[in-house]
């Protein structure tokens, strides 16, 4: 399963379901989809995700094995901390689905 983030402020965003599910549960969401946050729990949710992202030690740079790499927290929420920084700063909602609904 894929799910798109969407808001009038930015790009949407798809990302695989599991991914998307562990950054929601993060930021303090049920974890459904679809889903929504409204304008005024965003700041909170960033947050959150922001200090997820500041306590995870990322990569295991010790590791020659490419199979054995993982993608950091970071690299995967990049994308939607800015999402939600612009719906923040525009005062829009955010939901996702689905992708294609």
């Amino acid at each position: 399963m894929l799910v798109t983030f969407t808001t009038k402020s930015h790009a949407d965003i798809t990302m695989f379901g599991d991914v998307a599910k562990q950054l929601l549960d993060i930021m303090g969401m049920s974890g459904n989809v679809p889903g929504a946050i409204r304008p005024e729990d965003i700041p909170e949710a960033l947050e959150r995700l922001k200090q997820a992202v500041a306590d995870d030690p990322g990569e295991d740079e010790g590791s020659d094995d490419d199979d054995d790499r993982k993608v950091s927290l970071s690299h995967r929420a990049w994308p939607l901390i800015e999402l939600l920084g612009a719906a923040q700063r525009d005062g829009n909602v955010v939901m996702w689905d689905r992708y294609g609904g």
